[in-house]
Order: structure tokens, then C-alpha cells, then sequence
């Protein structure tokens, strides 16, 4: 069982950014195996992929996140982090942090509670 705590959600303004964390429950050996990634859920819509990275630091983006969104993961702490730049009212959104086994099995696959990101136009 993996638990996962996010943290640093917010209200900022056009433009601005925010840095995401999630803090996991793991060993740093189990921490390491799995893909990290954030996902986030508009009001009436599906929940969508945002960044991820895998254990062996690769990293993936949904195009709306290119160029202004970095995943980025510290085993050390056992902490996977979202810098978001230059934000949108479109950015505004729960964002969730997901921890992914390599296995694709379900029942190794875990969620934070989300946290808040709103962004003022």
C-alpha cells in the first residue's frame, strides 16, 4: 500500500506559478520502481493526464503542459513534484498525483486526494 499526499495547490493569478508536491508512503526501493505522474479534474470533466516520469527520470507531457509544466521526482524524499509557469484560467483544476506499477496492475495503482489549483483570469 502506497499513500500519497499532496500539497502546495492554490489561488494565483494569470501568469503566475506554483510548485506541486506529493509526498509517498514507500520505501525509496519501492519509490523508485514506480511512475510518478499528475493527472488533473475540471468541474464536468474526465480526469486528464498532466505529466508523468518513471523511476529512470523520463518524462512525458500532455501538450497543454509543454514548454510551461516540469515533473520532476527526488527519491530521497520520496516526493514527486509539478512546477507549473505561466498559468491559465484553464489550468484551474484538482490535480492529482498517481503512482503507477510497472505491472499496470490495479491494485498497485494509487491516488492522492487532490489538491486545488485555481487561476484568476
Amino acid at each position: 500500500q502506497v499513500q500519497l499526499v499532496e500539497s502546495g495547490g492554490g489561488f494565483v493569478q494569470r501568469g503566475g506559478s506554483l510548485r506541486l508536491s506529493c509526498a509517498a508512503s514507500a520505501s525509496r526501493m519501492m519509490f523508485s520502481i514506480y511512475t510518478m505522474g499528475w493527472y488533473r479534474q475540471s468541474p464536468g470533466k474526465q480526469r486528464e493526464l498532466v505529466a508523468t516520469i518513471t523511476g529512470g527520470g523520463q518524462s512525458d507531457y500532455a501538450d497543454s503542459a509543454k514548454d510551461r509544466f516540469t515533473i520532476s521526482r527526488d527519491a530521497t524524499k520520496r516526493t514527486v513534484y509539478l512546477q507549473m509557469n505561466n498559468l491559465k484560467p484553464e489550468d484551474t483544476a484538482v490535480y492529482y498525483c498517481n503512482a503507477r506499477h510497472p505491472s499496470g496492475l490495479a491494485s498497485l495503482n494509487y491516488w492522492g486526494q487532490g489538491t486545488q489549483v485555481t487561476v484568476a483570469s
